[in-house]
């Protein structure tokens, strides 16, 4: 298995999409007032940790972009668009709820969302998703902090744990809390 430096990964704050229960993929929604409070509490947990001087990076995304500047306390980060989530294709700015009506086969087929997002029509698939992250993950070169979202989390993590895909897409999904992942296990710090 590969040896990966000592992470700390941060899901964005929850956005309105989020709370609509709604796919956005790499489409753009804004964080929610609970959203801001995740990325607050987030900023509680990191303060020990910025101390050690981790390197900090981010998804391009907007919802990642400002979670990682209150999180982070405004110290500066790295943008990777290699951290960006998973493209859903169609499936993008649809509700859960539409997504069953409008592809019923896919829906039922995927009960796990990134199983649902990678196989969303003129998506990205799992393994295009998979090798970018991989991708970044192999170029860290000591303690490093990085702010992304749910999916990209599952598989980054998945990959420090040793995890097959469908255990990657079982894993937990929370926000407002930090993934400590170190020496192929992770704990959560609330």
């Amino acid at each position: 298995m590969a040896h990966f430096p000592k992470i700390w990964f941060l899901r964005h704050g929850q956005t309105e999409w989020n709370a609509e229960r709604r796919i956005q993929g790499q489409l753009e929604s804004r964080l929610s007032h609970l959203g801001l409070e995740h990325a607050r509490r987030q900023a509680d947990l990191m303060a020990p940790i910025l101390q050690q001087n981790p390197a900090c990076y981010a998804s391009p995304l907007g919802r990642a972009q400002q979670t990682a500047e209150i999180a982070l306390r405004g110290l500066g980060f790295r943008t990777d668009a290699r951290l960006a989530e998973a493209d859903a294709g169609l499936l993008q700015g649809m509700t859960l709820d539409e997504v069953e009506r409008r592809y019923p086969d896919i829906y039922r087929a995927n009960p796990c969302h990134l199983d649902l997002f990678c196989a969303a029509p003129e998506g990205e698939g799992f393994d295009s998703f998979f090798n970018r992250i991989h991708d970044f993950m192999t170029t860290l070169e000591g303690p490093s902090v990085v702010v992304a979202h749910g999916l990209l989390g599952q598989v980054m993590r998945g990959i420090v744990l040793g995890l097959p895909r469908s255990e990657m897409a079982k894993l937990s999904n929370e926000q407002g809390c930090i993934y400590l992942l170190e020496e192929g296990s992770e704990r959560l710090l609330k």
